[in-house]
């Protein structure tokens, strides 16, 4: 299994021209390659890099913090983000006016030699975060001339996260429908760094919905992910887009009077879970049935024709392609359903390995989570194993190493045992807190009790059919005194 950490959301400028704190980036690189971590992952902002609507992107930061991964040795994990608010998980982001934190590298060799210093560049000394970064301002643009290519709840709430799946075709962003504009930005990367791909670009992931997802913004305004959130949501199709094309559906399908809104009865925000008169018994009607697998085949279909942009892309090109799908912490069939996902996990197995594409499960587990959590996980495994995709997660806090359960965490358990182990995991995010006294010698000891026996397991074998070596915690004498000297 292979370990990435996840560089800093705003570890290039807004103006996407340089590396932010370039010697703090280096320092903690260092750290990473001396524990034995195989790889961090960059976010990459689609605002950043193409501004404007014409086809020029700016990748001259990017490109740089790329030159310093491969220097320090490590692979490099790439994030596309095509929804708003830049890198999201922006509580590991803090102002300029943070304590300096521990020089990494040194507290890196502190866990083996009690030494200690302090450096005053910090990884979180940065006046300008991408954390008010959305979507770029071209495309804001023609969200105010029309305002219906965003998603849309019953009240009229508009989600500025991402468009509509239902625009995807449509030339709606300057003359460009979202997925020509999605497939040029996937291009411009992939030519920009074609001397990284394959070599320390080994994996690129792109996004398909809000925070990256494959999933419908059914959360309430403001709340980016579920794990706060114990609502079943509510159904996001009531831009003119969206309820054109349920019309389309319902008339093709005879029964025209369904396809003039969404389900009346249907969950609000504030509902209790599972009170609604919808999920109380309509959803298994014969109407419940068409409403749900319409919702939830317009999901799969938006999906399929992202990863099919991306395909084009990076066929060949010696990358592993993923994206992300949400943990729902909680076995709720209304909060799936909501979200796109009524019928589980299966249907999204099988169109991910149709394009050759790693499940990323994107979520936060912890003790909280409990048993119920690890059953979520076990049955998006077993999907996955049904239909020949492979697995992998990402944590969306410092939880993994602070969770109470014991050194590893929750997380040691499910990325040991056979019935959720992933091909790797990407542990966010980089910044003042990770580097911190209270938890990264915490974080030391979680990767080193990630060391895995000599035997192989096959979601670890790459491509070619060699072995990928084990993470070890293991920091060589000689390597330590050469960060030191650095």
């Amino acid at each position: 299994m292979r370990l990435f950490v996840g560089l800093p959301a705003d570890v290039v400028s807004c103006d996407g021209a340089a590396v932010s704190r370039p010697r703090a980036i280096k320092a903690g690189l260092r750290a990473l390659k001396l524990l034995g971590v195989d790889g961090v992952e960059l976010p990459v902002s689609w605002a950043v890099v193409q501004p404007g609507s014409e086809e020029r992107f700016e990748w001259t930061g990017y490109l740089a913090v790329a030159g310093l991964v491969r220097d320090a040795g490590l692979s490099l994990r790439v994030s596309l983000l095509t929804h708003g608010r830049g890198a999201t998980l922006p509580d590991e982001v803090v102002d300029a006016s943070a304590e300096p934190v521990p020089d990494p590298v040194t507290t890196a060799s502190d866990t083996v030699a009690g030494a200690h210093t302090t450096n005053t560049e910090s990884i979180a000394d940065s006046g300008t975060t991408l954390r008010d970064t959305a979507l770029p301002g071209w495309v804001a643009d023609a969200l105010a001339a029309d305002p219906d290519i965003l998603f849309t709840d019953r009240s009229g709430n508009r989600r500025k996260e991402c468009l509509s799946f239902a625009v995807d075709d449509l030339p709606v962003l300057a003359g460009k429908s979202p997925l020509q504009a999605y497939e040029a930005f996937f291009r411009s990367f992939a030519d920009a760094f074609l001397d990284f791909l394959g070599s320390t670009v080994t994996d690129v992931t792109v996004s398909l919905g809000p925070d990256g997802e494959l999933r419908y913004p059914s959360y309430p305004p403001g709340c980016d992910r579920a794990d706060g959130y114990a609502g079943d949501g509510e159904f996001q199709c009531y831009d003119k887009h969206m309820l054109a094309r349920l019309k389309q559906h319902a008339d093709s399908s005879g029964r025209p009077l369904w396809g003039l809104a969404g389900p009346h009865d249907a969950p609000r925000y504030d509902d209790p879970p599972e009170s609604s008169g919808f999920f109380r018994g309509s959803w298994q009607t014969e109407y419940g049935s068409f409403f749900l697998s319409w919702y939830a085949g317009e999901l799969l279909a938006h999906g399929d024709r992202v990863l099919a942009a991306a395909t084009r892309v990076f066929f060949g090109k010696q990358i592993e392609l993923s994206a992300k799908v949400p943990f729902l912490r909680r076995r709720s069939r209304p909060a799936e359903a909501t979200a796109g996902l009524h019928g589980g996990y299966g249907q999204v197995a099988e169109m991910f390995a149709r394009h050759d594409c790693t499940v990323l499960v994107s979520g936060t587990m912890d003790a909280v989570a409990g048993s119920e959590a690890e059953e979520v996980l076990a049955q998006i495994k077993d999907a996955c194993t049904e239909h020949g995709a492979r697995l992998a997660y990402e944590n969306a806090s410092l939880v993994v190493a602070t969770d109470g359960a014991g050194p590893a965490g929750v997380w040691g358990g499910l990325l040991t045992a056979d019935r959720t182990r992933p091909c790797h995991l990407t542990y966010q995010r980089m910044g003042a807190e990770f580097f911190s006294p209270d938890h990264w010698p915490l974080f030391v000891q979680f990767a080193r009790d990630l060391e895995f026996p000599e035997e192989a397991h096959e979601d670890d074998l790459p491509a070619d059919g060699g072995q990928l070596a084990p993470l070890s915690g293991r920091v060589e004498q000689g390597a330590e005194k050469e960060a030191q000297l650095a």
